[in-house]
């Protein structure tokens, strides 16, 4: 019996350069509208990326809780604190970096909080910031308690989470001013340190919509265990027999528990809308649903039909290095966005500078004949091959940076 399906460590890998993918175009102003997060209700495939990453470290968690559980509480304990702080301090500093900005033909340092404007500062919340905090938060789930009572207490956070949304929040509880949690964020983290990407102090990686986040992560574990067992053990509810076609067992049981909770998911939408900004729970079913259906299908692709190609290659390079091109990619353009290059003169009679990226998406991907969105396209494929040829040469020397 196979310990680890590679299919899981391509998922993972395919998450991670997605979301490279969606996060560099060539300009955000030109992008093809699979590649664009939806403007408030509904769901887009680049809506779909986070949650499956957050579902793939809950995948990761079933295989290192076990042990964990074997060497005791303090290694536990340690482990996750250790691995939750520093994937949280990493956030904070990509968020930060590189603490310098151009105002004018001047480096300024980039303040904590803005002396000449105390609302704006360093947002302390992020991607990677959610991902520590429902990494933290699952991995004590998953530890001391059994899968049945996780189900329980998932499903206790997704209604307690509609609740608070529905009660607490304005006259339009699931709109951008009417929703409850960013008078928390404000009231916490202060105004300085929100997101304000929406026009307004709003972020989407805040403090209360990671709740149900938490709650993604222990699925991909449940989801996890189920593929460890191989569908030899029903864990949700009873043991049942040993089958003579595990993969039949494994892929039925993964297939119909992802549609009847995306089914479930879009039920619920039609009273909670899905809504990847809120985190909704009607999200949280829906994205879970497809997570595991997309996962049956390549588990059934590449471990059954035992394809491993150039393609499941490629992804898998993705998978071995996560965190680290994950934060390279943000830490590559701002850090080049520091060297200035000249670019004309502008209307008010001041030089125009652009980054040496920009002058590459100008001049080689923009000139593409069609469309801008083929060009803004390109230049993020571009970005992606850059990404993919480090993680290559990091994976040849068997080089693996891990927190």
């Amino acid at each position: 019996m196979k310990q680890r399906y590679y299919s899981l460590d391509v998922f993972r890998g395919g998450t991670v350069a997605l979301m490279i993918l969606v996060n560099n175009p060539g300009t955000w102003g030109h992008m093809f509208k699979p590649l664009t997060h939806v403007p408030w209700h509904g769901c887009s495939p680049t809506d779909l990326v986070f949650p499956f990453f957050l579902f793939a470290v809950g995948n990761a968690m079933s295989f290192v809780i076990p042990r964990l559980q074997e060497t005791g509480a303090a290694a536990f304990w340690k482990k996750v604190i250790k691995r939750s702080v520093l994937i949280f301090a990493i956030g904070l500093f990509l968020n930060w970096w590189p603490f310098v900005t151009w105002v004018g033909n001047e480096l300024y340092f980039k303040e904590w909080i803005n002396s000449m404007d105390p609302t704006k500062g360093v947002r302390i919340f992020g991607v990677l910031q959610r991902i520590a905090v429902a990494y933290f938060f699952a991995s004590i789930l998953v530890y001391y308690f059994r899968p049945r009572m996780l189900i329980y207490i998932s499903a206790a956070i997704l209604l307690g989470y509609w609740a608070f949304c529905a009660f607490l929040g304005g006259a339009d509880p699931y709109s951008l001013e009417g929703w409850f949690g960013t008078d928390i964020d404000k009231k916490i983290l202060g105004v300085a340190h929100v997101y304000k990407g929406e026009g307004v102090p709003f972020d989407p990686e805040g403090l209360a919509s990671t709740l149900p986040a938490i709650v993604q992560v222990v699925f991909g574990y449940l989801a996890g265990v189920y593929i460890k067992n191989q569908g030899q053990v029903n864990w949700l509810w009873t043991k049942v027999s040993t089958s003579k076609e595990p993969h039949f067992k494994l892929l039925s049981g993964l297939l119909v528990t992802g549609f009847i909770l995306l089914i479930s998911g879009w039920v619920w939408s039609l009273g909670f809308p899905i809504n990847k900004k809120i985190w909704t729970s009607s999200y949280v079913l829906y994205a879970t649903g497809l997570g595991i259906m997309t996962i049956g299908g390549m588990i059934w692709y590449i471990e059954v039909q035992g394809v491993k190609n150039k393609l499941t290659q490629f992804f898998d390079v993705f998978g071995r290095n996560p965190l680290f091109i994950f934060v390279l990619s943000g830490l590559l353009p701002r850090f080049l966005g520091l060297f200035r290059i000249a670019d004309g003169i502008g209307a008010n009679g001041e030089p125009n500078y652009i980054t040496a990226l920009t002058w590459f998406y100008r001049n080689v991907c923009a000139e593409i004949p069609g469309p801008p969105e083929i060009g803004s396209f390109v230049y993020s494929l571009c970005f992606l091959v850059l990404m993919w040829a480090i993680c290559y040469g990091l994976d040849k020397k068997g080089i693996y940076v891990k927190v």
